[in-house]
């Protein structure tokens, strides 16, 4: 079995990397790579009704992602491991259309553990006992054995190079894991072990039925394979009636198997259509399955006896196209990934014979970094990254690596993909990365007090808005004023001041408040860049209203900039920006502005107020800065940012190199009034830091907006409370 895994994964290892771009030409036929022959035969009675549909068999979910790559099928259902490997850099695949399963549980699976009734332990009792999986895959191995770790049941540690199968193998008396290579991990199966339906236990129907014949005392699946659901009950027998199993929960507790909602071990993301990277294919297979008439897609009924979940899950109510530019990163998200990315930390190692799953994810797995990848937003803060990863160099060993981003958005892809790691990032942003899984590490300090406390209050800065001194203009007179903003989204600039005007107004389209102004990262063609100043290039100014530093009037002391130059008429930016860029401090361009120039306004005021009265005169208070990573990662990126900081922070070890100064642009990866970084502690909800206050103004201010990223994870329902 492991020559026959291997092979095929050895040969497109060696496949030319032209094949990553192979596309089926224009065709009306869609080839649907399946893993059995009741599959095939399920394919074929489609292609008989659809002859837009024809059948490729393959022996594995693998073999078919490794078959739609070169060029030799189109489609194939997968679950959430496989979608994730599918994604990867060899086979470059994309989930184009999602599984939904009703209003009780949409687009999610909640992966559960089942035991018998009359059995007496709970999940914290599991060692020791016979276990059936679903097979290695989401349900049936990710969620279940990092819950067990999760929980310190299991004990496993990646950086003691363990592998994964022989400690869960040491783990359970025996077990039945389909796609596992161990005897130990094979020794309840009925049939190869393989991920296919050769093995009678392979998927969620197996694994139960598994438990059901008495070759487990504890089963691990999605919930759509309980008995009692609609679908299973014209099928169950009096041994699958509900009463006689339960669910094992989290607080050792059991519970009747209709409560999976409350009683589960995690959420994992639905099954989803792959493809290739090619939008003229995936709008081809959407609507060849949309037209599809006479045929019931989600029925497995009359292909073999005991056939479930063929082409399809029969729990499916409906197919659900996912938007174009998605990618399984995006789909499966951040905590997801970061389950598979643990679990894959060094696993493996010791058998590179092993499957062609496992096998391929090794070569992918995460080992605890030595060094963090930094995503640096424009050319500014790219060369002030690549000073400081130059210094962090420590016995020719780097601590900082750099990749460049045009926006603080693409940084949070590349992090979510695993090209970079770390980002630091305003509240605003902070929520958008919030919804897609990413995790805050750090938060800036700007009270060099707190920075020897453990556990201090994190910093917090007022959003005010500034106009010139005695310019007559007031909150009740601001409208059809030009603005500045320190960006598009972010917090002081745009979140905080346009949800009091959405409040006020009632209307979303913010260009029937003001006349013009500067939001970098607005669309190029409204009315909030044509103030906006870009890198003063004469011709083809590419950068202009962009959201990074190569914008003049990007961030806050940009936004203050726009202000001082009369390109705008207000500015919305943080209480200390016009203190820090006057009187003599900040960049060459504030060195003859004065701080007694300018006033603050703001709703609660008649008429403006100096700049020192922010306490009283504010529009709202948000968390400071922070930096953002993912679950995974979340400590070695904190164990790395402190030892960082003792180099190069105030008062450092290291004087060759500031982390917190930038010059001669300010506030390059980080805010030059940090004083240093406090660990955010691991598990902290993005909600939480955010606050109540700030949580609401994004509520109202999304209902005019919403970030294209946000709008990507909001396409797959079951990531919020994964």
């Amino acid at each position: 079995m492991k020559q026959f895994l291997l092979s095929p994964l050895l040969h497109a290892l060696l496949l030319p990397t032209c094949l990553a771009d192979v596309s089926s030409a224009p065709s009306e036929n869609v080839r649907w790579c399946v893993i059995s022959w009741p599959e095939h035969r399920k394919c074929q009675a489609l292609a008989a009704k659809a002859p837009m549909f024809s059948c490729v068999k393959r022996a594995s979910p693998v073999d078919c992602i490794q078959a739609i790559h070169a060029g030799e099928a189109d489609a194939v259902t997968l679950d959430a491991a496989d979608i994730y490997l599918a994604g990867l850099e060899n086979y470059k695949l994309k989930p184009i259309i999602a599984e939904e399963y009703g209003p009780a549980s949409n687009t999610c699976n909640y992966a559960v553990a089942v035991s018998k009734r009359g059995s007496v332990f709970g999940i914290r009792d599991v060692a020791g006992k016979r276990s059936c999986h679903s097979g290695k895959g989401a349900a049936g191995w990710y969620a279940p054995i990092t819950t067990l770790i999760e929980l310190g049941i299991l004990r496993y540690d990646a950086d003691e190079d363990q592998n994964m199968e022989a400690v869960v193998g040491r783990f359970f008396s025996s077990s039945c894991i389909p796609g596992a290579q161990s005897h130990q991990l094979c020794k309840s199966c009925k049939g190869d072990c393989s991920r296919s339906h050769h093995e009678d236990f392979y998927d969620c129907r197996g694994a139960f039925r598994c438990l059901v014949e008495g070759s487990g005392d504890v089963a691990f699946f999605s919930h759509l394979s309980l008995p009692g659901s609609v679908l299973e009950a014209a099928h169950s027998r009096k041994e699958h009636e509900q009463a006689n199993y339960e669910l094992l929960c989290k607080d050792n507790t059991r519970s009747p198997i209709t409560d999976y909602q409350r009683c589960h071990l995690s959420k994992v993301p639905a099954h989803a259509v792959v493809t290739r990277q090619d939008l003229h294919l995936a709008e081809l297979i959407w609507q060849s399955l949309d037209t599809v008439r006479g045929f019931n897609l989600f029925s497995s009924e009359g292909y073999t006896p005991t056939s479930k979940n063929l082409m399809f899950r029969d729990s499916t109510v409906k197919l659900v196209q996912l938007p174009a530019n998605i990618d399984s990163y995006v789909y499966l998200g951040a905590k997801f990934l970061s389950i598979v990315r643990s679990l894959n930390r060094g696993n493996n190692k010791h058998d590179h014979q092993a499957n062609a799953w496992s096998y391929f994810a090794s070569l992918f797995s995460v080992v605890r970094p030595k060094a963090i990848r930094w995503c640096a937003v424009g050319k500014h803060e790219i060369r002030k990254c690549d000073e400081w990863s130059i210094h962090s160099m420590l016995t020719g060993e780097q601590h900082i690596e750099c990749n460049e981003a045009s926006s603080v958005e693409e940084c949070l892809r590349m992090i979510l993909s695993n090209e970079a790691d770390a980002v630091t990032v305003d509240a605003g942003e902070m929520y958008t990365a919030g919804q897609c899984g990413l995790v805050p590490a750090m938060v800036e300090q700007y009270d060099e007090v707190k920075c020897g406390i453990i556990g201090a209050t994190a910093s917090s800065y007022y959003a005010v808005a500034v106009v010139r001194k005695d310019s007559g203009i007031t909150w009740a007179n601001l409208r059809g004023k030009k603005s500045c903003h320190t960006g598009y989204g972010r917090t002081a600039g745009w979140n905080i001041p346009m949800a009091i005007i959405h409040k006020e107004i009632n209307d979303c389209d913010f260009t029937k408040f003001f006349s013009s102004g500067c939001a970098p990262g607005a669309p190029i063609s409204s009315s909030f860049c044509s103030q906006c100043e870009g890198s003063s290039r004469v011709l083809d100014d590419i950068d202009k209203c962009r959201p990074n530093k190569e914008e003049k009037y990007y961030g806050y002391g940009g936004a203050f900039r726009c202000l001082v130059e009369n390109a705008g008429d207000v500015a919305f930016i943080k209480h200390t920006t016009v203190e820090e860029n006057s009187d003599g401090k900040g960049p060459q361009w504030s060195m003859h502005v004065f701080s007694n120039e300018y006033e603050l306004i703001c709703p609660r005021q008649s008429h403006p107020v100096p700049i020192t009265e922010f306490e009283s005169c504010h529009l709202g208070v948000s968390p400071a800065k922070a930096v953002m990573t993912r679950p995974e990662i979340h400590q070695d990126v904190v164990s790395i940012l402190q030892e960082q900081q003792a180099k190069f922070g105030r008062g450092g070890s290291d004087r060759t190199f500031s982390l917190f100064q930038s010059r001669p642009h300010n506030d390059l990866l980080f805010k030059d009034s940090t004083k240093c970084l406090q660990e955010i502690p691991i598990g902290t909800d993005y909600k939480v830091f955010l606050g109540a206050e700030y949580m609401a103004t994004m509520a109202s201010l999304r209902e005019c907006s919403t970030p294209d990223l946000e709008k990507l994870c909001h396409s797959q329902p079951c990531l919020e409370n994964l």
